[in-house]
This record gives structure tokens, C-alpha cells and sequence, in this order.
């Protein structure tokens, strides 16, 4: 349930004052003075260090209970509702009570898995600025793109009690920001997601590179349409403790919310019209500009000249990944610039031109997608996989949505249709899986069976140079 000391002695405090009520008369006493001392020690605590918005319907079903809890023992004569008058009243308290765990099950803070790899895991942010690229979302002739960069790579073990890497931001508060933007952008109140921010994950913030491993393979990943950076750290640090370095980038005036290193939030300006034909352009404009991105982080990784990283990366093996609109700027990433070397898509409507055919291996990871449900997506994308002069892959998962391929089943309601059916540990389980099969045969010369281990996640279609 993702509780803490404090919240779960007011949520047990509390059904205490309901179930006093219906307590034998000479256990009552004990009962009812020893829940209300606990709830309002553990609700003054809790008021003190914050409290969860899930909280608030168990502090008002205690605060309703305690009177009718109380009452009785103030007066020796005290006449007690006859039980079928009282039992609406604690049913109702108990059902405010309820709705607490419920929603901290539905919304919790974010349990980031433990990596399976060899190495743990260290974290750090950059920022990189493009002299040779005008920002084309702001008027200003002197603007040059900018990007913010989240690098995970294989680290040297840490002590246990080391401070683990805040999620979604450098700080709480830019957490907090990002967490906000995130929420607006899905039209949902900010207040549900308020647990996000609270999350720490598996890696050490500029924590030493492992000392072994020697020069490792690197995997850029652009994010969702409106998406972050960190919208898959739990596959990046998959990822980083088997060896691989992963840079996730943020993109200005897309992503939703973007912290610069001058305290500047730059928000999203990518909005649709509504009419198809012109979102079309827009959204192939919008992955052209990613494209670039991801390809100018990779220059900028090739030429790193300062840090912890400095003479460990090999650009000669790169990966290009990314999740919906990443995906599709992944593709368009690796057509323009060869020196990536695959390509994998989570999930991700291939916007953009299709020529020239791509010639890196590509896996495609899907939900499963009919024609009833996307009568576009699997014509679009079977053409450029068949194209494609390499060997390439479709790997459909089942029970997987969307947000499958991201960490929003860490955090959302376990709603089929939002988060798949997986659940929130075999999720990113899966996704993380399938893809370092793939990373591993075609950037480390892995197993030669690729097929086998991919059809070990779902159902496999393998499409060979030339259609076959």
C-alpha cells in the first residue's frame, strides 16, 4: 500500500474510533481513549510533515466517528442509539475511512523496481546547447536550441544508506513542477499525482562509473509526445546495470516542462488543431526537431570531454530509442544519421516521411492494434518495417497499453485501458527485457537467436530484407 508509520497509525486509529462504538461496554473505554491519543498524535505528525491528499478522507471519517465515540464515555448514564440507528452513520465513517488505502493503492508514490543487471546504477543531468541550431518556437534571432539530457550509466556500489536520485527532477521542486505539467497536460487536477514527486529511484545521483565493464554501448531515448526525460527511468536503469549508458532528453516547448539550469521553465507549445491533415504536419515537424535533438546529443556524447563518463562511452555501438512521438523521432533519427547503429520503438505511430528505408535492424514494440482500433498505425508501420534493408521485428505484447512501455504503471490506477493489464511489476519487466535481448544481439553481439528470446514476451513477427 505504500504507507508510511505515521499514515498507517492514523488509518488503523481511526477505523478504531468506528469500531469502538460496536465494542462490548467494558472494553469500549480502553478502546476509545487509546485510538483517539494515537490519531491525534499520528494527524499532528502528519499535518506537520504533510499530508497526502489520500489522507483526508480518513482524517474526516475519524473527526465524524470521534464525537459519537467520545459521547458515551462523558456521561455515566449516557444513553447509547439503538444499533440500527447508529449503523448508517458508521458505515458512512467507514467508508470515508476506506476511500483512503484505496486511493494510495490507485495513486501511489512510485516503487522503482531493483535492477537485475550486475552493476548498480549512477545518475546525472546535463545541458547542452546547439550553436549551430535557432530555436524555431521563440521569435527571438539569437534563441539556439537547447536540450537537457538525463545520462544513467553502470556505477560503482554505493553504501545502503546512500541518497537515492530524486524522480522526475534534480530537486523536489522541479519534481514537483514537471509532476504538475504532466498532470495538466492528461486535463487531470495536480493533486493526483502529488505522490509522484515523492519518489526516489534505484540510482545514486554522480555516483563513480564502474570501475570494470571498459567502454560501454550507448542508447538514446526520446520521450512521448509532452513526455520528460525521466518518463522511463525504471527501463534506463534496467538498462545502465547491465552495462548500457542511456541519455533520455528532454525537448523545450514539447516535453511538458522543462527546468533549465538558470531556474527557467520552459512549458509545451506542441498543440494540436484538431484537423488530421494539418496535426499530421505539424506532428512531422515537431519529429524532424527531435530528430535533430537526438542527433546532436550524440555529437555532444562523442565529444564529452569532462565528467565521470569522460573515455568510457563507445559511440561506435549506439542505439536510438524512443516512446510514441519518440519512436517515430527515433526512426527519423537513425534514416538521417548512420551513426546509429538500431533502433527500437515503444509503441510509436511512425510520423514523418518514409524514405529513404531505414537500414538499421529495428524492433518495434507494440500493444496489440487492429484496425478497429487504429486503422493507420499498423499500415504505417508495417511499410517501414518491410522496407526496411535490414532485418527488423514486431514484437506485440500482450495486455500491454500505451503507457506500458512507460513508468505510468508505477504510478496510475491499474486500469487496463491506461496502464495494460500486466501489472506494475512485470511491466517494466517486460519492456526492459525485451529490449536488452535486442540491444545485446545486435550492439554486443549477443545471442544468435533473437527471435527465441523476443518471442519469449509476446507474439514475434520477423521481417526480413525484402519483404519475406
Amino acid at each position: 500500500m505504500n504507507l508510511s508509520l505515521l499514515e498507517i497509525l492514523t488509518l488503523l486509529s481511526a477505523v478504531s474510533l468506528v469500531v469502538a462504538r460496536w465494542l462490548p461496554a467494558a472494553a469500549r473505554p480502553r478502546v476509545t481513549i487509546a485510538a483517539g491519543v494515537v490519531f491525534l498524535l499520528s494527524a499532528i505528525a502528519l499535518c506537520v510533515t504533510g499530508v497526502r491528499w489520500q489522507l483526508l478522507p480518513v482524517l474526516a471519517g475519524a473527526l465524524v466517528a470521534a464525537p459519537f465515540a467520545f459521547f458515551p464515555l462523558m456521561r455515566s448514564r449516557a444513553r447509547r442509539f439503538r444499533w440500527w440507528l447508529a449503523l448508517p452513520g458508521s458505515l458512512a465513517c467507514a467508508g470515508l475511512i476506506a476511500t483512503g488505502p484505496v486511493t494510495v493503492w490507485a495513486f501511489p508514490v512510485p516503487v522503482f523496481p531493483v535492477p537485475s543487471g550486475g552493476f548498480a546504477v549512477g545518475t546525472r543531468v546535463v545541458q547542452w546547447t546547439d550553436p549551430d541550431r535557432p530555436e524555431t518556437f521563440t521569435a527571438d534571432p539569437q534563441d539556439r536550441r537547447t536540450i537537457v539530457a538525463q545520462l544513467w550509466y553502470p556505477a560503482q556500489h554505493s553504501p545502503a544508506d546512500a541518497p537515492r536520485a530524486q524522480y522526475l527532477g534534480r530537486t523536489e521542486d522541479e519534481a514537483r513542477t514537471v509532476s504538475e505539467a504532466l498532470a495538466r497536460g492528461v486535463g487531470l487536477p495536480d493533486f493526483l499525482l502529488d505522490g509522484v514527486p515523492r519518489a526516489r529511484t534505484q540510482a545514486i545521483p554522480d555516483a563513480p562509473v564502474a570501475a570494470e565493464g571498459g567502454r560501454f554501448p550507448v542508447v538514446l531515448f526520446s520521450p512521448g509526445s509532452s513526455g520528460v526525460r525521466t518518463q522511463n527511468t525504471a527501463w534506463a536503469e534496467e538498462l545502465a546495470s547491465h552495462g548500457y549508458v542511456v541519455a533520455a532528453l528532454d525537448h523545450p516547448y514539447d516535453s511538458a516542462a522543462v527546468v533549465l539550469a538558470d531556474g527557467r521553465t520552459i512549458t509545451s507549445a506542441t498543440v494540436s488543431t484538431g484537423d488530421r491533415a494539418e496535426d499530421d504536419r505539424l506532428a512531422a515537424d515537431w519529429t524532424a526537431i527531435r530528430a535533430a535533438d537526438l542527433s546532436f546529443a550524440l555529437t555532444r556524447l562523442e565529444g564529452l570531454a569532462a565528467g565521470p563518463l569522460t573515455g568510457r562511452l563507445d559511440t561506435g555501438r549506439v542505439a536510438v530509442t524512443g516512446h510514441s512521438m519518440g519512436g517515430a523521432a527515433a526512426l527519423q533519427a537513425a534514416r538521417r544519421d548512420h551513426r546509429f547503429d538500431a533502433v527500437i520503438d515503444l509503441d510509436g505511430y511512425p510520423h514523418g516521411p518514409l524514405s529513404p528505408a531505414l537500414e538499421q535492424p529495428m524492433l518495434a514494440l507494440t500493444q496489440a492494434v487492429t484496425p478497429g482500433t487504429d486503422p493507420r498505425y499498423l499500415p504505417q508501420l508495417s511499410e517501414v518495417l518491410t522496407r526496411g534493408t535490414a532485418t527488423n521485428y514486431r514484437l506485440t505484447i500482450p495486455g500491454a497499453a500505451h503507457l506500458t512501455f512507460t513508468d505510468g504503471p508505477l504510478y496510475l490506477p491499474p486500469v487496463p485501458s491506461i496502464t495494460g493489464s500486466l501489472g506494475r511489476v512485470e511491466s517494466p519487466r517486460a519492456v526492459a527485457g525485451a529490449s536488452l535481448a535486442f540491444l545485446d544481439s545486435l550492439l554486443r553481439k549477443g545471442s544468435s537467436d533473437l527471435a527465441g528470446a523476443l518471442s519469449s514476451y509476446g507474439e514475434l513477427s520477423v521481417l526480413r530484407p525484402g519483404g519475406a
